[in-house]
C-alpha cells in the first residue's frame, strides 16, 4: 500500500511548481512586508505571502500552468504580473519593481533665505509716504533677511530711478536755477540742465557708493530698520544711533562705515560734476560729511516717529518687534 501512496505523491509533486521573486523599489533597493498573492488559472483563490529582509519571497506548490501575482505594499502602487509555472521545476520572475505612489511621499519645502529677502524686498518697494514719494529703504520687519549684493543695487537703484525722484530732482535744479547758484553753468534750458545733471549725479554717485559698493565691501546693511516699541527716549536713542551705527549682514550692530566714507569718497567724486570754482576742498568735504550724518539722524527721527505712520502699504505687524536690533 505504501508504492501507491508514494506515486501518488511523486504525481502531485509533478502538478505544481515553484515560483520565486523578488520586489525592489524604482532605485533597486529591496521592499520587505510586500504582499504577494499568486494565484492559479482558474482558481477562486490564491496563495499569500509578504516579502523577507530582502524583498525576496518564494511560493511553493503553485499549480502548473498559468498564473498570476499581485504585488502591493504600503507607499507604492500595485502591480499585477503574469506567468506560467512549470511543473516539478521552479520559476523565477525577474525583479518587480514598485513606483511611489501620489502623496505617499511629503516634502517639505523651505525657501532659502535669498527667496525670503526677495519677498520682502518686493514689499519694502511697494512703500511711499502719502502714497507718492517712495520710501523703499526703510524695513518695518526688524527680523528682516540681510540683502546680497544684486539685493542692495535693486533697492539702490529702485530709489534713485523712480519717477518721483527725477521730479524732486528737477525741482530742486530749478530752484538752483533761480538762485543763479553754479553760474558758470549758463541760463536758459542748457544751463538748466547742466544743474539738473549735476545734482542727479551727485545724488547717484552718494546712494551707488554709500548703499551698494561699500555696504557690499563691508558687509553691511543699507537699510533703516524702524523699531517702533519701547519708550520714547528708546526710540529716540535709536534712531540718533543708526546715523553712525549700521546693521551688518551678520545680524551685529557695527560702525557705520559705509555711511562716512561714503559720503568722503561720493563728495570727492562729485567735485568733477561741477564747475572749479565751486569744487570742494578737504575741510569741506569734511565738513558735509558731518552734515551728511546729522542730516540721517533727523532722517531717522522722521522716519521713528512720523514718516512711518504716512507710509502706505507697510507690513501690517512687526515680527519680534521686541528685538529690532538683531
Amino acid at each position: 500500500m505504501g508504492a501507491p501512496i508514494a506515486l501518488l505523491l511523486a504525481l502531485a509533486l509533478q502538478a505544481v511548481g515553484l515560483v520565486n521573486g523578488r520586489v525592489i523599489d524604482e532605485s533597486g533597493a529591496a521592499i520587505p512586508g510586500a504582499r504577494i498573492t499568486v494565484t492559479a488559472d482558474g482558481a477562486v483563490s490564491g496563495i499569500e505571502m509578504v516579502t523577507d529582509a530582502d524583498g525576496r519571497f518564494s511560493v511553493a506548490t503553485v499549480p502548473a500552468g498559468p498564473f498570476r501575482v499581485d504585488v502591493s505594499a504600503d507607499g507604492f502602487v500595485s502591480r499585477t504580473l503574469t506567468g506560467v509555472a512549470a511543473a516539478g521545476a521552479p520559476t523565477t520572475l525577474p525583479p518587480i519593481p514598485l513606483t511611489l505612489s501620489a502623496g505617499s511621499v511629503g516634502v517639505e519645502v523651505t525657501p532659502s533665505r535669498v527667496e525670503v529677502a526677495e519677498r520682502q524686498l518686493h514689499q519694502q518697494e511697494q512703500q511711499r509716504l502719502l502714497g507718492v514719494f517712495p520710501n523703499f529703504r526703510v524695513s518695518y520687519v526688524p527680523d528682516a533677511e540681510p540683502l546680497n549684493a544684486r539685493q542692495k543695487f535693486h533697492l539702490t537703484w529702485k530709489s534713485v530711478a523712480d519717477p518721483v525722484r527725477f521730479a524732486t530732482v528737477g525741482v530742486g535744479a530749478g530752484i538752483q536755477y533761480a538762485r543763479d547758484d553754479f553760474s558758470e553753468f549758463g541760463d536758459g534750458w542748457p544751463g538748466y540742465a547742466k544743474r539738473y545733471a549735476a545734482l542727479y549725479a551727485t545724488i547717484l554717485t552718494s546712494s551707488m557708493i554709500s548703499n551698494v559698493a561699500l555696504p557690499t565691501v563691508f558687509r553691511q546693511d543699507p537699510r533703516y530698520f524702524y523699531k517702533g516699541t519701547g519708550s520714547t527716549s528708546s526710540r529716540l536713542g535709536y534712531a540718533l544711533s543708526r546715523a553712525v551705527v549700521r546693521r551688518g549682514d551678520n545680524g551685529r550692530t557695527q560702525p557705520d562705515y559705509s555711511r562716512i566714507l561714503g559720503s568722503l569718497t561720493a563728495g570727492a567724486i562729485s567735485n568733477f560734476y561741477y564747475p572749479p570754482e565751486h569744487r570742494r576742498d578737504a575741510q569741506l568735504m569734511l565738513t558735509n560729511t558731518a552734515i551728511a550724518i546729522g542730516g540721517a539722524a533727523l532722517g531717522n527721527v522722521m522716519q521713528e516717529f512720523l514718516l512711518g505712520r504716512v507710509t502706505t502699504r507697510r507690513p501690517r505687524s512687526t515680527p519680534n518687534a521686541q528685538n529690532p536690533q538683531r
